[in-house]
């Protein structure tokens, strides 16, 4: 029962009833008090949350469709949804919602057709769009659906593919829906039909039919909506591969697709501008004005019932002639005009407008089957994904021109993908997310397989043209694979996704070494998504990367070694560490002995520092181990030589002198223990072993040749490498002899090494294998014995008896295991071992005790963890003193105890390296250990005892790891097992078992690559041209060299490059492969290897775009710096005499266009000036020229191939222009503006000509037409265009313009029946209308005084009516304000309130409008009030408004007055008003004020409706990388202050002016305001003020209380700036009245609310430190732009309120935060914007603030001062630096 009762609320009438019931639901679903099972049976739900959508207010949508598409998983839910008709009502409700909501919507559908559709229907939830006209009491209409809950049909639902997941994929889906009309379906069908004729020419013409008219005209979701031709375009693809001419034809494809892709981008931006979001749903478009269909009106509701709903729109008639058809398309089967009457509505008084719905019948709006439709249409992402299955595969085509076209169309194509598929499709599961994520998978797996291809075919043997073809196609289709990679497939998901054959393009890719260097971005990109994909392959580039970089040091070392003056050692010494990494390759032996004269040298130098020491050392050390045998041999050569060098018997006859000091890099324990170790016992090689072995005797022998510091330095370093070297010990071999020697007591000089260290020497001598050193060492210690003090009471007596029985004293068969255990817990209490200590030691205890307490105690230290107690005990010295004991003379009572010591003694060194350390140097315990060796050298176990001490003694220092490591640590080591070398195991006899350690050198290093990696070609090929690349120091100088005939320096083989690694060098370097180019060109003899050379100096450029991201690309620059223009000048300068030539030229000239557009944002002056240079010529003028057909060309046209080539020349012609012109805009040089300006007549004059010449018959002249036009908008768009004329004067060209536009537009509009339903024609509209605004602003500039508004009327009424006088009028405007297209609307209003800044105009305008119900006034406001319009449209409204205030307006009738002002009459009492009391009586009964109220209510300050990144300034056909701004904002800008500011009180507005789109043939209305001098001046108003009259009160039920109805609205700044101009200006004329409504509706201070300091502060500071993750500039400083223009209109208005009405501002919670905002803004800092047009609007609107300021202070000084003191101080820093 619960549960049902908060499903009945959910359909209850209330909005927080409804809410309050759906989140109830909710909340109980997450925790569980009710499940889905409970849901899905309850019919009703289903029912009320359908309708929720039908309510006025509809809050919570996300949340109710996410409930739904978790339902619909339920077959039971399923069912229900499909029974009340949830199909239709969801496919409708999809494209008035939200992007992110569509794809929710979608998910639902899919899950609808889990059941069959023969399913029974019942009660259906109806998407009602049902509207009737309205009732004498209007009913508000809101929400999203007017609700008619009556209103239930049924259907049927089609069988669909089960998906029960949603999509969450799609960034973007799909476009709102745009109906046709039959015309237009006819010329789809026709064209579609056409493509898929078997008739070449047809096709191709079809084509050119296509991309110059239908796309022109047709908006570009057109083609998705109606996917046929679309598809038949991609079928044409698969025609690439064909002979007979087929690859032409899937050029042509290409290039539609490309045109449809960059049109496609532009109406993205333009459904992303705030400024064009519009309500108006109606039959022909979800942002069209078009609502006048008398279809429509049974089925549709206004969203914004008009004034006058039931009027007939009014009539334009002029020409009635129709226009020639030779197209072969109808026109619109019906005008708008006629067939309509009047529906008598209540009303008093009659203003109606063009607005109005009309009783007007359009039988070409036949009813389509939408939702059939909709289902077949194609979503962006699936267009995207459909243009990558089809044109991937053309990549591998042999023609070079196919791969760039289809390069070219991808990138285009990535920049929409990126835009509408989300990275989150690699975890959808909804079925189309799967079949998204096959395709794509697919095509990746294709552009791997094209990347293997083409780079395999590099190596094959082929003519070198076609290894210039693949290499080409390699590096770009590589790029385009990577950027599309990087746009699609986070790294992180690449191992999970990606196929086999990417991979190994990635690794083949991520190993090319040109590529690496020339585009450094994409590599690290390649690399990253490598490292996730194979490992294997990822550890090969990094070992190969590493062997190059080891290369790279290598070359650098040698250089820096040859260079003269100061070196920087150390840096020397880091690349040589370095360079011995890639020896393996490059081999490079003179590198050795370099390194080895580096590290003498740095040894030889007293100043030398300890760091540059130890760096040298680690060098040599890995040089000595280095793992190659050559570098290893050539090493110790090098060492052995310089060695020679310093301590041959060549300097005996010299004075012993620093010379030595060569060898001090030697003189280190750790070069001595590498040589000694590893050195000499070299097993592979000899060289190294009798090297070793020479430096060692050269050492040992040289004492004669050194000074006493260098012997004392080598015999300091030597003696930690003594018990290594005496394993080398032998009398019968000269290295072994004098080491033995070290060992021998010298008489009459100085021994060699210090006592102990001696002793030690001898007593190592005793463990050696060979018999006779230790024969030879017993004589030694036998001298020592007997020599020592105190000998003769010392046991044993030395005699020969003696040492003849211990010569294999040590050489034992059972040797000890130095081992101890490391227990856990212990087992012994520690009092105990203590008591066992003191029996040990304790003199009274008897021996036999004793020695058992030693013997426990040796048990006992078994456990290294009981040592410590024992160390405390002084347990050494006690066994030390016994020992010692035993020696002496009566000795032989402890002799019991010495064997239980000495293990005691073995077990505690064993455990402590620092008690070794210390006892080794004792030399009176090791003769004391030595002496009870001989005195119980029968008794093994005591021997061998012995033996294991003398082992940790004698061996002590080479057990040390740490202290031969190279980075010895600064911490002292822990306690260790006690190791030794394993080449002491193999040298001597050793009582012991140890651990060995150090079986290969501790130095030696590891290198990178294995033989297996590199027997890989493209391995060794990156090594090849590493080493070429590090010899030569860079491409440039290897490519010089190469070039060159001077020989090269000697090197292996292996490391010379191949004729093909010197082509790829010099293809892959942009700067050689662009000079090649250009060579090529200048030596051509053919067109063909012209156009060649030119087709690779495009993939430069493709390549320079996709491996960039906005930046200036390296092709650009190289361009810069190369002297192309001679290349290509004798192509621009000569006529062309044949097609062949033509075509050329058409090459170079798209590629000059490319090129100019690459460099918008970084132009080349020098560029520029050679371009503007050679179109300026006195003499013969050829690209000018050939925009105007000569006679004899004319008379050619028979010929279509050559009409053909030349419309397709003129078309590039003029694509070059727009560009040109577009780039001129930064340009401040002089000379280069000078010339622009001349070049801007010029052009203007010519295309004047092509306007008046027609192509053939071919299509009534239509693609020519659109062409002209549209390079007529670009031009137009700049101030001063025609007045450069030497010949002709600017008015006159501006006549000539004019005349040309109003026949263009006569003849596809006004004879058209004014707003034609068909899409055929817009785009020359559009282009006319754009012309004419610019014209009109021109006009203004140049006629002064003259009069010419007249020049701009059109004759009224039939030609037939010849006996009636023909009116002159402006009537023609009026029908284009209610054009379907906003942008037209938008533009033609511009033009509106451009004529009506002068008087002529406004006069023009009203009497043009007398036959139209309401006249001019009740047109505009209804414009204006039109919440459903988009605010760009509404703006210029508002502009008209405003300058028909300026005109002084009678306050009663007038006869023979010029202009009454509004009028207004009231039938049913015959009252009249005019002037100022009827403008009062249209804003009361409009609801004016409530309307503004709710405009500036629901402001929008957001820069766009949702996220895109397309650039506005990256917009040539082949670009689109990221970030940019939408088309509407390209050229917005503040009012222009160029010349003078406008007084603030001045009541002129300030007109629009349309730029042309950036390169676009779509064009985007982009506004410009400009400032014009006002009409009036402002004491004429204030005196009007004064005379205000008291307005009548007009009736209540007036047809024009317009309700206010509660829609989506949006409304920008830069309406509301308008508003605020237009509210000035009715202050002014009527201020108390105006005073008063702004106190009802509270205007002053929601105006004032909208003013916000923080947002423009955030963002300049996003404009001054742009991040990578900062919004587009140019976006943020178009949200700047708009809000400052607010500001400025918002700080004029205030200020007339101050004049007349203080108390409207001065009032406390309005004033602080205003005064907060003002001082805020006034103190941003704009240091660091470059955007001069932004500074100057910083300017303009300071200006503003500063006089609002003053004005505040002046009138209210004690309510604003404490304010503005306190807002100082807040920004008392920013305002002192200001």
């Amino acid at each position: 029962m619960v549960l049902a009762g908060l499903i009945r609320k959910l359909g209850h009438q209330l909005a927080e009833i409804r809410e309050r019931a759906l989140k109830s639901i909710l909340c109980k679903i997450e925790h569980n008090l009710i499940c889905y099972a409970d849901l899905i049976q309850e019919r009703q739900l289903f029912l009320h949350l359908l309708e929720w959508f039908n309510f006025p207010s509809v809050p919570m949508k996300e949340e109710v469709l996410n409930l739904l598409s978790r339902l619909v998983k339920y077959p039971p839910a399923v069912q229900h949804l499909v029974d009340v008709g949830a199909v239709e009502f969801l496919s409708k409700l999809r494209s008035n919602v939200e992007p992110n909501l569509q794809a929710e919507i979608d998910g639902i559908l899919d899950g609808l057709f889990l059941l069959p559709s023969e399913v029974p229907a019942l009660s259906s939830a109806a998407y009602q769009t049902n509207q009737t006209e309205l009732s004498k009491n209007p009913e508000i209409l809101t929400g999203y659906f007017p609700q008619d809950k009556s209103n239930f049909q049924q259907m049927e639902v089609p069988p669909r593919p089960v998906v029960n997941q949603t999509v969450k994929c799609l960034k973007f889906s799909t476009f709102p829906w745009l109906p046709l009309t039959t015309t237009d379906r006819h010329v789809l069908s026709s064209n579609e039909s056409s493509l898929r004729s078997s008739n070449h020419t047809l096709i191709w013409n079809t084509c050119e039919l296509l991309k110059d008219v239908i796309m022109q005209d047709f908006p570009a979701e057109i083609f998705l909506q109606r996917p046929k031709i679309v598809q038949s375009l991609l079928s044409l693809l698969k025609l690439a591969f064909g002979g007979d001419g087929k690859h032409r034809l899937a050029l042509q494809s290409v290039s539609c697709l490309q045109q449809l892709c960059m049109y496609l981008r532009n109406r993205l931006n333009f459904h992303r501008d705030p400024g064009f979001f519009s309500n108006k749903h109606d039959t022909v478009s979800q942002n069209s004005s078009l609502s006048y269909c008398h279809e429509a009106r049974g089925t549709h509701h206004s969203q914004n019932p008009s004034p006058g709903s039931s009027s007939p729109r009014p009539s334009v008639v002029g020409r009635t002639g129709q226009r020639p058809r030779g197209d072969g398309q109808d026109w619109d089967a019906a005008s708008s005009s006629g067939s309509s009457s009047h529906a008598h509505v209540n009303s008093r008084i009659s203003v109606h407008s063009p607005l109005d719905m009309g009783h007007i019948d359009l039988p070409e709006l036949e009813t389509e089957d939408t939702l059939e439709l909709q289902f077949q249409q194609l979503s962006l992402p699936q267009f995207c994904v459909s243009i990558l299955e089809s044109a991937v595969p053309l990549l591998r085509t042999g023609s070079r021109q196919v791969i760039i076209r289809v390069l070219e169309l991808l990138t285009e194509d990535m920049t929409l993908i990126g835009e509408a598929i989300s990275t989150d499709i690699w975890d959808d599961s909804s079925l189309f997310g799967i079949d998204m994520k096959e395709k794509l998978l697919l095509v990746l797996g294709a552009l791997g397989e094209t990347m293997c291809y083409h780079k395999s075919s590099i190596s094959l043997e082929q003519p070198e043209v076609m290894l210039v073809h693949h290499r080409m196609a390699f590096i770009s289709i590589s790029l385009f694979a990577v950027r599309l990679l990087q746009t699609l497939l986070p790294v992180e998901k690449a191992s999970e996704f990606l196929s086999e054959p990417m991979s190994t393009a990635l690794f083949l890719l991520s190993l090319d070494m040109p590529i690496s260097l020339e585009y450094p971005n994409i590599h690290e990109a390649v690399v990253a998504y490598l490292e996730q994909l194979n490992s294997e392959n990822y550890s090969i580039y990094k070992r190969t990367a590493e062997a190059v970089y080891s290369i790279e040091c290598t070359c650098n070392f040698l250089s820096d070694i040859g260079k003269e003056g100061e070196k920087n050692l150390l840096e020397l010494v880091e690349l040589a560490d370095q360079a011995l990494r890639s020896f393996s390759y490059h081999q490079h032996f003179p590198l050795i002995k370099e390194i080895i004269s580096i590290c003498s040298k740095i040894w030889k130098s007293a100043q030398a520092s300890p760091l540059l020491q130890g760096e040298s050392q680690k060098v040599l050390l890995h040089m000595l181990s280095h793992p190659l045998p050559r570098v290893k041999a050539e090493t110790y050569h090098c060492c052995l030589e310089i060695t020679k060098e310093c301590l041959g018997v060549h300097n005996v006859t010299k004075p012993v002198s620093s010379l030595c000091n060569g060898i001090h890099f030697l003189l280190h324990p750790k070069v001595l223990y590498e040589i000694s170790v590893f050195g000499i016992q070299e097993p592979e090689s000899e060289q190294v072993n009798t090297a070793a072995k020479a430096i060692l005797l050269y050492l040992l022998q040289g004492r004669l040749m050194m000074t006493a510091l260098t012997w004392n330095k080598f015999i300091e370093s030597l003696c930690p490498v003594i018990p290594i070297l005496q394993g080398y010990a032998d009398t019968e071999d000269p290295l072994g002899n004098c080491i033995l020697l070290l060992s021998k007591a010298s008489s009459d000089t100085e021994e060699m090494l210090p006592c102990t260290t001696r002793l030690k020497s001898m007593l190592r001598l005793l463990l050696v294998k060979k018999p006779s050193v230790r024969s030879l060492a017993l004589k030694l210690l036998a001298f020592h014995l007997t020599s020592e003090e105190g000998a003769d009471t010392k046991r044993p007596l030395i005699d020969a008896r003696v040492l003849s029985r211990v010569t294999d004293l040590f050489i034992g068969k059972k040797p000890i295991e130095l081992r101890l255990d490391d227990r856990r817990e212990l087992v012994i209490k520690l009092e105990t071992v203590e008591k066992v200590y003191e029996i040990f030691t304790s003199d009274d205890v008897d021996l036999v005790l004793r020695k058992s307490a030693a013997e426990q105690l040796a048990v006992i230290m078994q456990d290294i963890k009981m040592h410590a107690v024992v160390k405390k005990l002084c347990l050494i010295d006690k066994i030390i003193e016994y020992l010692n004991e035993c020696v002496s003379q009566d000795g032989k009572v402890v002799e019991c105890l010495v064997q239980p010591c000495l293990t005691l003694l073995r077990k505690v060194l064993c455990g402590d390296p620092v008690m070794r350390v210390s006892l080794s140097q004792q030399s009176s315990l090791l003769t004391v250990l030595f002496r009870v060796s001989l005195i119980f050298h029968e008794d093994c176990s005591v021997v061998t005892e012995v033996g294991a001490l003398f082992c940790l003694l004698l061996f002590d220092e080479v057990s040390r790891m740490d202290m031969w490591s190279v980075n010895p640590s600064n911490k002292p080591s822990l306690p260790s097992v006690f190791s030794l070398p394993v080449s002491v195991f193999r040298r001597y006899h050793l009582p012991v078992h140890v651990i060995g350690h150090h079986a290969v050198s501790p130095y030696s290093i590891v290198l990178p690559l294995s033989a297996d990696c590199l027997a890989l070609k493209p391995v060794s090929d990156m090594l090849r041209i590493a080493w070429n690349l590090s010899w030569y120091h860079g491409s440039d100088n290897l490519l010089k060299q190469m070039n060159s005939e001077t020989k090269t320096q000697e090197i292996l083989d292996a490391l010379k490059l191949s004729t093909e690694d010197i082509l790829t060098l010099k293809i892959t370097h942009m700067a050689s492969g662009l000079q090649d180019c250009l060579h090529s060109i200048v030596q051509a003899a053919t067109h063909r290897e012209v156009r060649a050379a030119v087709t690779r100096m495009s993939f430069y450029l493709l390549n320079d775009r996709l491996s960039l991201k906005g930046c200036p690309g390296p092709c650009g620059v190289t361009l810069k710096s190369l002297a192309w223009h001679t290349a290509l000048n004798r192509f621009l300068q000569v006529l062309p005499a044949c097609t062949e030539d033509e075509k050329l030229l058409i090459d170079i000239i798209h590629f000059l266009n490319k090129l100019i557009k690459e460099q918008r944002k970084n132009s080349s002056l020098e560029l520029l000036n050679w371009i503007l240079e050679l179109l300026l010529r006195h003499s013969a003028n050829p690209l000018l020229d050939l925009l105007v057909l000569t006679e004899s060309q004319a008379r050619e046209e028979t010929d279509d191939i050559r009409t053909a080539v030349r419309q397709q020349l003129q078309k590039e012609l003029i694509a070059l222009f727009d560009t040109l012109l577009l780039n001129f805009m930064e340009v401040t040089d002089r000379k280069c503006s000078e010339l622009l300006y001349v070049f801007q007549t010029q052009l203007a004059l010519k295309l004047l000509q092509c306007l008046k010449v027609t192509d053939a018959p071919h299509f009534y002249g239509l693609p020519s037409l659109e062409r002209t036009l549209r390079g007529m908008a670009n031009l137009t768009a700049f101030p001063g265009w025609s007045s450069h004329s030497p010949l002709t004067k600017p008015l006159d060209i501006c006549v000539k313009y004019l005349s040309g536009l109003l026949e263009v537009i006569t003849s596809f509009y006004v004879e058209r029946g004014g707003n034609a339903m068909s899409f055929m024609g817009k785009g020359v509209t559009k282009s006319t209308i754009l012309c004419l605004l610019h014209l009109s602003h021109e006009m203004m500039a140049q006629a002064g005084s003259l009069e010419w508004m007249s020049l701009w009327f059109l004759p009224l009424g039939s030609h037939s009516e010849e006996h009636i006088p023909t009116q002159q009028g402006l009537a023609w405007l009026i029908p284009l304000w209610v054009d379907r297209d906003p942008e037209v609307r938008f533009t033609s209003l511009g033009l509106g309130s451009a004529l009506t800044t002068l008087e002529t105009g406004c006069v023009a305008l009203a009497n043009s409008c007398q036959n139209i119900s309401g006249g001019l006034w009740g047109t505009v406001v209804n414009i204006l009030l039109d919440q459903s319009e988009c605010s760009m449209v509404r703006r210029e409204a508002a502009f008209i408004l405003q300058n028909l205030l300026v005109i002084p307006m009678p306050t009663e009738i007038i006869k023979d007055y010029t202009w009454q002002g509004p009028c207004v009459h009231d039938e049913d009492s015959g009252l009249s008003l005019i002037g100022k009391p009827a403008l009062q009586a249209l804003l009361y009964h409009c609801h004016f004020y409530e309307h503004l109220n709710q405009m500036v209510k629901h402001c929008y300050l957001g820069r766009c409706m949702f996220d895109l990144n397309f650039s506005a300034f990256d917009r040539n056909s082949e670009s689109n990388d990221l970030n940019g701004l939408d088309d509407s904002f390209k050229f917005w800008r503040a009012p222009s202050r160029t010349s003078q500011d406008r007084d603030p009180s001045s009541l002129s507005t300030s007109e629009t002016t349309v730029a042309p789109s950036l390169g676009s043939t779509e064009f985007q209305p982009l506004v410009q305001s400009t400032t014009l001098l006002p009409e009036a001046s402002h004491d004429q108003f204030v005196a009007q003020g004064h005379q205000e009259s008291t307005s009548p009160r007009p009736p209540h039920d007036s047809s024009l209380s317009a309700p206010l109805p509660k829609l989506c609205v949006f409304v920008t700044p830069s309406l509301l700036s308008a508003m605020c101009s237009l509210l000035d200006n009715l202050l002014t004329i009527a201020p108390r009245d105006t005073a008063k409504a702004f106190r009802q509706a509270h205007l002053i201070e929601l105006l004032c609310s909208i003013a916000d300091a923080t947002l423009i502060q955030t963002c300049v500071q996003e404009l001054r430190a742009l991040l990578p993750s900062s919004p587009p500039a140019e976006h943020t400083q178009a949200q700047v732009s708009f809000l400052l223009e607010y500001l400025s209109s918002l700080s004029r208005l205030l200020q007339s309120c101050l004049l007349v009405e203080p108390d409207l501002v001065i009032q406390d919670e309005l004033v602080k935060p205003l005064i907060t905002n003002i001082i805020g803004i006034l103190t941003i800092c704009t240091k660091d914007v470059l955007d001069k047009e932004l500074i100057s609007a910083f300017y303009h609107t300071w200006t503003h603030l500063f006089n609002l300021l003053a004005m505040l202070l002046r009138k209210a000084g004690a309510i604003t001062l404490p304010s503005v003191t306190v807002a100082l101080a807040k920004h008392w820093t920013a305002a002192i630096v200001l």
